[in-house]
């Protein structure tokens, strides 16, 4: 007797249409990798695609919220575990890529992105509720690890992400003088200078 074929979740082949569309989009390029590429990758159909994404536009607005909310949820629960601001960044320094979020994987992909979504008039809207979920993100890291009784400016939060993608760039650009945990020894720095530090 035949063994039924089960076919893999809605969230399961989105997850793999994740995948493949990140390894695509690194080996070819955004803008030219093409739906086919990325169903094929993924091995799946085109027809599978379209079941998922209307367009290689909406696949990529859904890869960022998937990256965002990813990073949003990962921070705060190592936040959960390590409410000191010393061991909280000891734990980020600590923590590998998340190997199920290609913009997490690759800093490339990540500003590639970022770059290719704000080019569309139409896709920035999208991309500033992402943003502003970040910076949403941050402030509330900023707010748990600071000395209690701080008033805390509303401005770090777009700060240390500017800075964070910053340090992005500038790592992919030139590696040798951009040490991987370049943003986070920024962050003690900046801690030790604001007085949001527990000492």
């Amino acid at each position: 007797m035949s063994r039924a074929r089960t076919r893999p979740t809605r969230e399961a082949t989105r997850q793999r249409l994740f995948d493949a569309a990140g390894r695509v989009f690194e080996s070819q390029g955004i803008a030219t990798a093409s739906i086919e590429a990325i169903a094929e990758a993924a091995g799946f159909t085109r027809g599978a695609f379209y079941s998922n994404f209307a367009s290689k536009d909406e696949l990529i607005n859904a890869m960022l919220a998937d990256h965002v909310e990813r990073s949003a949820r990962r921070n705060l629960d190592l936040l959960a575990r390590h409410r000191d601001p010393v061991e909280f960044l000891a734990a980020l320094r600590a923590a590998e890529p998340d190997q199920d979020d290609p913009l997490d994987r690759s800093e490339l992909l990540h500003m590639e992105v970022i770059l290719y979504v704000a080019r569309a008039e139409e896709n920035r809207p999208e991309l500033a509720r992402r943003l502003r979920d970040r910076r949403a993100a941050i402030a509330e890291i900023i707010a748990k690890t600071s000395t209690p009784g701080t008033e805390v400016d509303a401005t770090w939060a777009p700060v240390l992400l500017a800075l964070e993608d910053g340090f992005r760039l500038h790592r992919l650009v030139d590696p040798d003088t951009t040490p991987e945990d370049s943003f986070l020894r920024t962050v003690e720095g900046l801690q030790r200078l604001i007085g949001l530090r527990r000492d």
